[in-house]
């Protein structure tokens, strides 16, 4: 065995995943699992403890390594489990230095911790990965952090105040990962759309974006991560509007659809902020398609409450729903707010999960009938522009492919396929 790596969570820590297992490798690290954990929900925590007690099972003589959010913040949860040999911080774990000072075997828990203060940091590397094991399109680590402080968001504790990578070298990665043969990238951060805030000149995520697309013409496809619609620019729209190798999908960020919820989520737009940009994007690129994250259960969360969040979805057609019934993080405000039974908090995400499902189906039968472009992936299935999954058997994962859409099955659509 050499080094494995079980990454959890978001595209961001795919990515950082590929950094990890680089600085490990130079580190000269053998014989190793590095977990990449996630701090979003209590779930997303069970499941990493989970799964270092069956690495350790199935990899006895190696050395386990935690890393990423939830290693931040609950450092200490981690560092007590005997499987577990160290655990590194969110900046740490991208460093070989650190690799190379990792403790003895045995060793008791606080001597685990290679963890400093997250709000510390004030810069993100511009992290240059040539690769990313499995994947047919690429992730462009672009910012970190968040500046904001949400009310059930324990995410800046792990990830600290908002850093952006300087333009010119996500431009330069953005090139490497060209050469190496990837058309499609995704710009990824925490916060990706406060991009630049903290560069000279605040430059935009869409100023980026345009650039990457006017620099480095080899990228076929160009993608981001969730964003927070509040914060779009100009820049932005214009993509939407005009540049075709800008994929007609965004993944939003909205978490609820009632205004006294989201004020008390201290989120910073409103229902109508949130379908009045839905409906703006839609004027721009007819056709484009919108995922959103969304809680079910938030304290104080009435049915009326809860019945606006399923309108918005419904009333926006948002074609996926990312559901999370509402998880409380030790330290966040909302952990302090009155609870609801959390039989009702997982029947309202059931219901809401539903309601997504119906969406979805209704987003699969518009699309019949239309042609799309394809780019395949591992498994004999690829994803449409609007990121829609689609069937492609017989087709090699990295290629772009023609489907005329004849119908759909379990979330994909079916497809006559022919080689671009």
């Amino acid at each position: 065995m050499t080094i494995k790596t079980l990454t959890f969570g978001c595209r961001l820590n795919t990515y950082e995943s590929e950094v990890m297992l680089k600085a490990a490798q130079e580190a000269g690290l053998e014989d190793a699992v590095l977990v990449n954990t996630c701090a979003v929900t209590g779930e997303a925590v069970r499941q990493a403890r989970q799964a270092i007690r069956r690495a350790r099972r199935e990899n006895p003589s190696a050395r386990i390594v935690v890393a990423g959010c939830a290693a931040q913040t609950e450092k200490e949860t981690f560092a007590k489990m005997p499987e577990v040999d160290a655990v590194l911080g969110n900046a740490e774990k991208l460093e070989a230095r650190h690799y190379r000072a990792l403790p003895d075997f045995g060793v008791a828990a606080e001597e685990k911790l290679i963890v400093n203060d997250i709000m510390s940091v004030t810069e993100t590397a511009p992290q240059m990965v040539e690769s990313i094991d499995g994947h047919v399109r690429a992730f462009l680590q672009v910012q970190n952090g968040c500046d904001h402080r949400c009310t059930f968001c324990i995410i800046p504790y792990g990830r600290g105040n908002s850093r952006s990578v300087p333009m010119g070298a996500v431009v330069d990665q953005a090139r490497r990962l060209a050469e190496e043969g990837y058309r499609e990238m995704v710009l990824t951060g925490v916060d990706a759309t406060s991009y630049g805030a903290d560069l000279p000149g605040a430059p935009t995520l869409g100023l980026l974006a345009k650039t990457l697309l006017r620099q480095v013409p080899e990228i076929a496809r160009l993608r981001l991560s969730s964003i927070d619609s509040i914060e779009v620019d100009r820049h932005l729209l214009d993509l939407i509007a005009d540049e075709p190798r800008f994929m007609p999908h965004l993944h939003l960020s909205l978490q609820h659809g009632d205004d006294l919820i989201l004020k008390r989520m201290k989120r910073r737009h409103s229902s109508a902020d949130a379908l009045g940009f839905m409906a703006k994007a839609r004027e721009l690129r007819p056709g484009i398609a919108f995922g959103a994250d969304f809680i079910a259960g938030f304290p104080t969360e009435t049915e009326a409450h809860f019945e606006n969040l399923v309108r918005l979805a419904e009333e926006a057609d948002i074609a996926r729903l990312h559901v999370f019934p509402y998880s409380p993080r030790p330290g966040t405000p909302a952990a302090r707010m009155p609870q609801l039974d959390r039989a009702l908090v997982k029947e309202r995400a059931r219901r809401l999960r539903e309601t997504g499902e119906r969406l979805m189906r209704n987003h699969l039968d518009r699309m019949v009938g239309t042609t799309v472009t394809v780019l395949t992936e591992r498994g004999e299935n690829g994803h449409s522009e609007n990121f829609t999954p689609v069937a492609t058997p017989g087709f090699a994962p990295g290629l772009f492919v023609e489907a005329w859409i004849t119908g759909h099955e379990g979330g994909r659509l079916a497809a006559e396929l022919s080689r671009r």
